[in-house]
Parts: structure tokens; sequence; C-alpha cells
């Protein structure tokens, strides 16, 4: 592993990270659609995960349990289409963040279904 890929990495450093990685090793992007298939597979598979580590389904004999590495999975892919349709992932959560704390600010407080 490189020693910027030890480090801790901005959003933006991720991105340029997957794409060196997908133009040099994965030589090329599969197309969007591909792609969106593929994050819906991850994304089942950390929901597998998850429903037996924290709800109510217990592992299978053998089973990967690796929720670090599922969720990496979801990320590596949401990355790429991010890559592949131009999206700054990290001035989009930003953005997102204002959008929820504006839309937001007393919603949550107020709900009685989330008092501690």
């Amino acid at each position: 592993m490189s020693e910027k890929m030890k480090n801790p990495m901005t959003l933006n450093d991720a991105q340029d990270v997957v794409h060196q990685w997908i133009t040099s090793v994965g030589v090329r992007y599969f197309n969007e659609l591909t792609n969106m298939a593929l994050l819906t597979e991850e994304v089942g598979e950390l929901a597998r995960i998850m429903a037996r580590k924290y709800g109510e389904q217990s592992f299978k004999e053998g089973e990967n349990m690796d929720l670090d590495d599922e969720m990496a999975d979801v990320l590596f892919v949401l990355i790429c289409l991010a890559n592949q349709t131009g999206v700054n992932l990290e001035e989009a959560l930003l953005n997102n963040l204002e959008k929820k704390s504006k839309r937001d600010a007393q919603r949550h407080k107020e709900n009685p279904n989330l008092k501690i």
C-alpha cells in the first residue's frame, strides 16, 4: 500500500486514487448503468451483514462478516459513479449538509420519536 493510501484522505483524494486505480489496474470504468447495478449489489451485501450483526438474522456457517470491507466496496463503486458523472463528492456532501442543516434545523429536535 502506498504511503498516500495509509494517511487520511479527503473525498477529493479518494476520487483521484480510485481514478488512478481504474485507469491503471481496472483498464476502464464499467458503464454507468453497470456501476449502478454493482452499487445496488454491494449495498445488498452490506445490508446482509447489518441484518445479521445488528438485526435478528444469524450468520450462516463460513459467511463473511467483514463490515469494513463491504462499506469500502459501496464507497468504491459510489466514487466510480461520481467520477464518471462529474460529481465532486466533497462539494456535494458539503452542499447536502448545508441543505439538511437549514431544512432540519428544528425538525429532529422536535421529533418525539427521537427523545432520549
